[in-house]
């Protein structure tokens, strides 16, 4: 069955924006902000693949991947930069099983950039787009169990907590328990429509 994430990868991967921010393709000359933003340690901290320190040349590496999993439909990674500065703000993507029309969301935010918002209405926005455009039915988000601010975030774009996935993953040679969110498509129509647009 063809889906509408076949049709759509099939183009060249949007940019999308929101009130305040853009969210388009990464390019080659990101990759210097990449490794300083995410490479600091509050941010490799609060997320599960981001090396610290972060190796030289491993943003480069990553933003090569980017076009062919776009092509092949697994995953839309995104850029996050300010409207009015043109400066990198963070990442965001929806990691896509087409077979199952679901994807997870991820993001980090550069850590000067905490506390504006900014992952909330990035995160909308991709939500938006994979209900909307990839034609998904559900979208999940997993988060570190001591990092409840994520959790935040997931709630405020209309997603319900599932329960804790205990000792999930080791990070940091440390066991880590992560909480897990979803909205299905259902649910984030219903929700829309009482939403400003």
């Amino acid at each position: 069955m063809r889906t509408l994430i076949d049709a759509h990868v099939a183009n060249q991967q949007p940019t999308l924006t929101t009130e305040r921010l853009t969210l388009r393709p990464f390019k080659a000359d990101d990759a210097f902000d990449v490794e300083r933003l995410a490479g600091m340690r509050e941010i490799a901290d609060t997320t599960l693949n981001i090396p610290h320190p972060y190796p030289h040349g491993g943003a480069a590496s990553w933003i090569r991947l980017h076009g062919p999993a776009w092509e092949n439909g697994t995953s839309a990674t995104f850029a996050i930069v300010g409207r009015k500065t043109g400066a990198l703000v963070g990442a965001i993507s929806l990691m896509i099983k087409r077979e199952h029309r679901r994807a997870e969301l991820g993001y980090w935010i550069a850590l000067d950039c905490w506390n504006r918002g900014y992952a909330t209405e990035a995160s909308q926005r991709l939500v938006d787009f994979g209900f909307e455009v990839l034609g998904l039915h559900r979208i999940e988000a997993r988060h570190f169990l001591r990092n409840p601010a994520s959790g935040r975030v997931m709630e405020k774009v209309g997603m319900q907590p599932e329960g804790v996935e205990r000792d999930w993953v080791i990070k940091w040679d440390r066991y880590e328990s992560l909480a897990r969110y979803s909205i299905l498509e259902p649910e984030w129509r219903a929700a829309r429509s009482g939403r400003r647009v």
